[in-house]
């Protein structure tokens, strides 16, 4: 009798050691088990070449398709580079949407330009990541399909917005 969806396999994100998402793939496809690493191209430059490179889309996370039995938890966690599968409650890893993979996985096998971007939420609070802008701080705000950092002067009831790129901005 299955308990709770123990024999139905559900995909699940992976935090890998830095740098080691392409060496734990391939751990966890020696020991037969279901991986999915979204990777991007891009163009790197150096001095005398240029190079098209995979990147992991999210650095830091692989995804892998498994039954919730504690033996195939265990075995993906026993994984060289492994460092945890993600939870929200200890112990029970939540399940990742079907719809979700599948989406992402014709997204690149597609082969357009995608790029990772933050999960942020309007109104809340961030922080400029890069560019001559880095380190300033203020909330998130969409307005007509455009993000904008909003800086308040509280004592004056005053504030700024400045048009950004999500991809510039981090949550504090």
């Amino acid at each position: 009798m299955e308990e709770s969806g123990t024999l139905t396999p559900h995909w699940y994100a992976v935090h890998v050691r830095s740098r080691h998402e392409f060496q734990v793939t391939g751990r966890l496809r020696q020991k037969g088990i279901e991986i999915f690493l979204p990777t991007v191209e891009r163009l790197r430059k150096w001095k005398d070449r240029k190079k098209l490179i995979e990147f992991p889309l999210f650095p830091g996370y692989v995804f892998v398709r498994i039954t919730r039995e504690p033996g195939k938890l265990l075995s993906v966690l026993k994984v060289k580079g492994v460092v945890r599968i993600l939870c929200t409650v200890p112990g029970e890893p939540d399940p990742i949407p079907d719809e979700q993979i599948i989406s992402l996985q014709r997204l690149v096998e597609n082969k357009q330009a995608i790029d990772p971007y933050p999960y942020l939420k309007e109104g809340q609070q961030v922080r400029i990541a890069k560019g001559p802008l880095s380190g300033v701080e203020g909330i998130l705000v969409r307005k007509l399909g455009k993000h904008f950092l909003v800086l308040s002067v509280d004592v004056l009831r005053q504030g700024v917005a400045l048009r950004i790129s999500a991809s510039d901005v981090e949550k504090i």
